[in-house]
């Protein structure tokens, strides 16, 4: 019987005596991660950082987590200057005020 256990095992590809690796599983990073880390790379004009941060997620999760960053980058600059998320987009882009 056990053989037959054995012979299953061993069709599935696993192995009756898996090594567990020691300590806890790495982690993976999410999103929010990937974004601030691609944008400080950019910031530095790192490549190498860009390419790694890059990496970590989806283009299309780090899209939404670089806008993320900057909407609320925005948000935050514009109630430090006591004006309006519009002004101060505008002004970040170099476009003349409204």
């Amino acid at each position: 019987m056990s053989d037959m256990i054995r012979k299953y095992v061993a069709r599935l590809g696993l192995s009756a005596r898996r090594e567990v690796p020691p300590g806890p599983k790495p982690r993976g990073h999410n999103l929010f991660e990937a974004a601030a880390a691609y944008v400080a790379a950019r910031a530095r004009d790192d490549q190498d950082g860009v390419d790694e941060a890059s990496s970590w997620v989806s283009p299309e999760a780090l899209s939404f987590g670089v806008g993320e960053l900057a909407s609320r980058a925005v948000v935050a600059l514009a109630r430090e200057r006591s004006t309006t998320p519009r002004a101060v987009a505008r002004n970040l882009l170099g476009l003349p005020a409204d």
